[in-house]
C-alpha cells in the first residue's frame, strides 16, 4: 500500500477482526483515563503491581548501535528532558555496544528518576549470573528496576530457565540482594509467552502488539488476555511495525521490518497499541527519529476510535506479518537456532542450550 493512501483507507473490516479486538481496547471516553500524570508533556502510567510510574514511550536501547557516543548521549538526555523515564536495553544489542553507550549516556541524569530495564538470553544459572553482573557494570548502576528473560520462543526455553539450575535462580537471588527490583520476560511467539505466564508470576510481559500482527494473524489477543488474568503488565514492542518487507520492495529504512514513518501514521499505530489492556507502554523501533515521533504522538495521546481501527484494518490487508514464520516454526517443533530473519538483531543463539 502506498504511503499517501495510508490515512485514506476505510471501509468494512473483513473477517470481524475489529470486533474481536474491541474487547482489548480500554473503555471510557475521558482522554486522561489511561494515565496518572504527565511529565514534560508525556503521560505516565502505573506499571501494574510494581507501582512504578513509567512513560508511555520507552527508550529503545537498540537504537544506540546506529550512532556515535555523542549522538547517543544527546538522544538519551533529550528523551529524558521530554519525559521519558523508561529505558530499555539488553546485552544482545550490538554484542554489548548498546549497554556500554547507554551506561555512558545516562551519566549526569538522576538515577532515582529512571526506570532502567535490562534482559538476559541466558537460560542457565551460571551464565545468567555472569551476564547480569556484566550488564550492571556496563550500565554503571547497582540495580535494574526490571530484569527480563529475553526473546523467549518455546516452552522448552521457559522450562529450562525456570527449572533447577535455571536463570530464574540467579534472578531471584539478585532480587533478594537488591540488584533487581522487578522480574519480567520478552517473547516473540504466543507459545513462548503463554508458557512463561503460566510458569511464573512475572511482573511484566514484553510482547509485539501492533495492528499488522493483530489483523493478519490475531497475534496479540491471547497473550493480552492471559497477562491480564495473571496480573502482568504488558510492555509492547514493535508498535510502529508495518510488517515484513515484501519481496522486491524498496527498503527506505535499513531495518529488518517496515515501519510507519509520518506523524499521522505513527500516531495511529502508537495509539492503537496503547489503547489495549493491559498495555502500559510501547517501545518504538530503534531509531532516534522514530522515538521523537512516538513521543510527539503520545504528548497528544487519546484513545483510538472505532473509525481509526477500521482504517488500520484496511491498511493491514496490504501488509505481511513479521512473526508468522517464527510462530509456524515453533508450532511445528522446528529448530529456533536457525535465523528466521538473517538481518534481525534478535537472531542470536548465544543464550540457548
Amino acid at each position: 500500500m502506498k504511503r499517501r493512501s495510508f490515512l485514506k483507507a476505510a471501509g468494512t473490516v473483513a473477517g470481524g477482526c475489529a470486533l474481536g479486538m474491541e474487547s482489548a481496547l480500554t473503555a471510557g471516553s475521558e482522554v486522561n483515563a489511561d494515565w496518572v500524570e504527565k511529565v514534560s508533556g508525556l503521560p505516565r502510567r502505573v506499571l501494574g503491581r510494581t507501582g512504578r510510574k513509567i512513560s508511555m514511550v520507552g527508550f529503545p536501547g537498540l537504537c544506540l548501535i546506529h550512532y556515535d557516543q555523542n549522538k547517543c548521549t544527546d538522544g538519551i538526555h533529550s528523551a529524558f528532558d521530554r519525559g521519558v523515564n523508561y529505558f530499555d536495553v539488553a546485552p544482545a544489542y550490538g554484542n554489548g555496544e548498546s549497554e556500554v553507550k547507554m551506561g555512558i549516556g545516562l551519566q549526569g541524569l538522576d538515577r532515582s528518576k529512571i526506570f532502567l530495564a535490562c534482559k538476559t538470553k541466558m537460560r542457565d544459572k551460571a551464565r545468567a549470573r555472569e551476564e547480569l553482573d556484566r550488564s550492571l557494570q556496563r550500565l554503571k548502576t547497582d540495580h535494574f528496576d526490571l530484569y527480563q528473560l529475553h526473546h523467549i520462543q518455546t516452552p522448552e526455553q521457559v522450562a529450562q530457565a525456570l527449572g533447577p539450575g535455571g536463570a530464574m535462580e540467579t534472578i531471584l537471588e539478585a532480587k533478594k540482594a537488591g540488584k533487581i527490583r522487578h522480574i519480567g520476560f520478552s517473547a516473540h511467539t504466543r507459545k513462548g509467552a503463554l508458557a512463561a505466564l503460566d510458569g511464573f508470576d512475572f511482573d511484566t510481559a514484553m510482547f509485539p502488539i501492533n495492528f499488522v500482527e493483530d489483523f493478519r494473524i490475531g497475534f496479540g489477543a491471547p497473550v493480552l488476555k492471559r497477562a491480564a488474568e495473571k496480573g502482568a503488565a504488558v510492555l509492547a514492542i514493535k508498535p510502529l511495525s508495518m510488517g515484513a518487507w515484501a519481496e522486491g520492495a524498496e527498503r527506505k529504512r535499513k531495518w529488518w521490518y517496515r515501519t510507519t514513518e509520518t506523524d499521522e501514521e505513527v500516531s495511529l499505530a502508537m495509539r492503537y497499541t496503547l489503547s489495549q489492556k493491559p498495555v502500559i507502554a510501547g517501545i518504538p523501533p530503534s531509531f532516534l527519529d522514530l522515538l521523537d515521533k512516538a513521543v510527539k504522538a503520545c504528548n497528544g495521546y487519546r484513545r483510538i476510535s472505532e473509525e481509526e481501527v477500521a482504517k488500520l484494518a484496511e491498511v493491514a490487508k496490504g501488509c505481511e506479518s513479521v512473526f508468522q514464520k517464527e510462530e509456524e516454526r515453533v508450532a511445528c517443533g522446528g529448530l529456533v537456532h536457525e535465523p528466521v530473519y538473517a538481518d534481525s538483531p534478535h537472531e542470536c543463539c548465544c543464550g540457548y542450550a
